[in-house]
């Protein structure tokens, strides 16, 4: 296999910025977003903000002045065709696809492990593939600014400065700020705190020292697998196995022989809050607007849509009636949605399943996909 087309081992002078490896997990199904959302076509294959581009691609397009070539995917062996048509740029070597979801700790560490053996100084930055940010430059600017920390042996992590009290989103505690060349915004994480009661999200508000976590972290690789070793040994050495068969004939038989038996756990928990502890976290305020697209309500807010009425409606060639309604319909079908006196509606139409909801209670959709689940009607999941 070609080596120079995984990215060469990078020169000792090279810059931070030159040993920027992107890497976008892709995982999960997006329930609270079914029926749009199934397992063959989570939410990161769908173009949610009507924008013309699907959550990946733009989550692509936006790394890529950044990262170059330098991109690594991780996504379900499900996905490869899906992934492969949207992000025809993707190297093969850099496409590492998952037989079964491990979540986030096993995904990114995986990532991580593979980089390092490819080149141990390479710095990683891990960005989920289902969010939505804009604009692009002050996006870029946060994350030159994550590189550039990262490279002082940092894991950083990019907070998002909250625009209100949100319950639905962890807390990153910012300490003091750090002196760093490049990185004017950079301060010490003095702790990351779990989702919030609603009396404790306004107190963190109205003091100013917290960010939201949107899941984003920037740390060279020695640092991340190093953390991971600390606190799940035995994730580290599953993964490692699996590494040092990357890029080998061995690649596939190593990985379906360890890949089942790792432990799930969230990359929160295995590196990020331990490593806070010991006081090897930073974090970059991002001051760009952030979504990531949790529910319905979420993709109404987010629309530009063709408002009728009080109406966000989506989809090619809706057939949508409205009188005194407000809310959001999102067609896969033709049919006729006739909608009257009713508001703050979610309606959702699909071939094969009908959603209908209220913004209020979009995020208990999650419970109709536990639901069929457990009742084996796995054809409509």
């Amino acid at each position: 296999m070609n080596t120079q087309a995984m990215g060469s081992a990078h020169s000792p002078e090279a810059t931070p910025l030159e040993r920027f490896y992107a890497v976008i997990p892709a995982g999960g199904v997006g329930t609270r977003l079914w029926p749009l959302s199934r397992a063959a076509a989570p939410k990161f294959l769908h173009d949610l903000t009507n924008s013309g581009s699907t959550l990946l691609r733009a989550t692509y397009d936006r790394l890529e002045p950044l990262a170059h070539e330098r991109v690594l995917m991780v996504t379900g062996e499900a996905h490869r065709e899906a992934v492969c048509r949207q992000l025809p740029e993707i190297l093969e070597s850099n496409l590492v696809l998952e037989s079964e979801p491990k979540d986030s700790a096993a995904a990114i560490g995986l990532a991580a492990a593979i980089l390092y053996q490819r080149d141990p100084d390479i710095i990683m930055g891990s960005f989920a593939a289902d969010q939505v940010i804009s604009p692009d430059a002050l996006f870029q600017d946060a994350v030159r600014q994550a590189i550039y920390t990262a490279a002082t042996g940092k894991i950083v992590t990019i907070g998002i400065k909250p625009t209100h009290a949100s319950t639905g989103f962890g807390y990153i505690r910012t300490g003091e700020p750090l002196d760093v060349p490049g990185a004017p915004s950079a301060h010490a994480v003095v702790e990351f705190v779990e989702k919030p009661s609603e009396s404790v999200a306004n107190e963190y508000l109205a003091s100013g020292q917290y960010n939201w976590n949107a899941g984003m972290f920037v740390a060279p690789v020695a640092l991340m697998l190093k953390h991971l070793e600390q606190n799940e040994p035995e994730l580290y050495a599953g993964l490692m196995t699996i590494a040092a068969a990357w890029d080998t004939p061995e690649q596939a038989s190593v990985t379906a022989a360890i890949w089942p038996t790792l432990k799930k756990t969230a990359i929160d928990y295995a590196v990020a809050e331990p490593a806070a502890d010991a006081g090897d976290v930073a974090v970059i305020p991002g001051t760009f607007s952030w979504d990531d697209v949790g529910d319905f309500a979420a993709i109404g807010r987010l629309n530009s849509a063709s408002e009728v009425d009080a109406v966000t409606v989506m989809g090619e060639g809706a057939r949508v009636f409205t009188e005194s309604a407000s809310g959001i319909v999102v067609s896969d079908t033709k049919r006729v949605i006739a909608l009257i006196g009713i508001e703050d509606v979610v309606i959702v139409d699909t071939p094969d399943a009908l959603l209908v909801t209220t913004t209020a209670h979009a995020q208990r959709v999650k419970s109709a996909v536990d639901h069929l689940k457990a009742k084996g009607q796995t054809d409509v999941l």
